[in-house]
């Protein structure tokens, strides 16, 4: 899902001065950076469980339209929030492209989505159905709610279990695994809400990171990230190396200072940058689990 791991596209300053064109305007919609991101997430998951290469390049065009979907959705139904508090990093709430331009394609590349992971089989198309319609429910329906953090858990959660039912035959995921996506899921969500409470509230958004406040959230955020790289680190039963034992001391670092720069009120563009660092270190220690992660 966009604006997801951490990676908020509002972070980028205004790109948009009335001359760029109606394509470039519907990749910008996208959310490229998260869904760059997020695709490489279960690329690098499929090549660490040793999925066929052909596999792997299908789960990553799979995905990449996934969230390519998910980030036009969420574009097409903000824009009048957008507008309402003059976002400089949309372009559909800068007028540079139609509203309904953004949501055809957002609906296309969904159920594209879908049939390009047909290959991988019936339960890894479900999965990444279930996957879809839940990152969909957010920008649609749960942003606004206590459950806002729900599609972010459940989303996250099913990103291993898609990738070891994309196997061949195809199996599950070991419990510890799809946890410690929703904990991924969990600190995304608090990340990319924060710097936005302010006009989120204008406009009426009112999720669970809004709920709780700043320092509370930055505990979530903290408490995700740390929780995350422990079940990945103490999870699998083979016994964690010394690499994974720096991870773990690295996560809970960033997470200090995670909790530093909230508590201080300093949400600025370095709280980004370290939970960045941090879901990178969670997905390299999901990566180093290889074979660990199936069941």
């Amino acid at each position: 899902m966009n604006r997801a791991i951490g990676v908020r596209s509002s972070a980028a300053p205004a790109l948009y001065d009335g001359r760029v064109p109606k394509a470039a305007a519907l990749v910008l919609s996208t959310h490229p950076v998260p869904a760059a991101f997020v695709t490489v997430i279960a690329v690098v998951l499929g090549i660490g469980v040793g999925l066929e290469p052909w596999r792997v390049v299908v789960l990553g065009v799979a995905f990449l339209a996934n969230q390519v979907s998910v980030g036009l959705s969420n574009d097409w139904i903000d824009a009048d929030r957008d507008r309402a508090v003059g976002r400089t990093d949309k372009p559909v709430a800068q007028g540079l492209i139609a509203a309904t331009t953004v949501r055809n394609a957002a609906f296309v590349t969904a159920g594209l989505a879908v049939l390009l992971t047909l290959p991988l089989g019936w339960a890894a198309t479900v999965a990444h159905a279930v996957f879809i319609v839940s990152a969909w429910s957010y920008n649609a329906v749960l942003k606004s709610t206590a459950l806002s953090v729900a599609p972010y858990i459940v989303s996250f959660g099913l990103l291993p279990l898609i990738v070891t039912l994309s196997s061949q035959p195809p199996m599950l995921a070991a419990a510890w695994a799809p946890l410690a996506g929703a904990l991924l899921g969990v600190s995304a969500h608090f990340a990319n809400v924060l710097p936005d409470l302010d006009e989120d509230r204008a406009t009426g958004v009112s999720g669970l990171p809004h709920r709780l406040g700043v320092r509370a959230s930055g505990l979530v955020i903290a408490g995700a990230l740390v929780g995350a790289s422990a079940l990945v680190v103490l999870g699998p039963a083979a016994s964690p190396g010394v690499a994974q034992f720096v991870g773990l001391g690295l996560s809970a670092a960033i997470s200090i200072g995670c909790v530093v720069l909230v508590l201080s009120q300093r949400i600025s563009r370095l709280l980004f940058v370290l939970i960045l660092v941090g879901a990178l270190v969670n997905v390299a220690l999901l990566a180093l689990s290889g074979r660990a992660l199936l069941a």
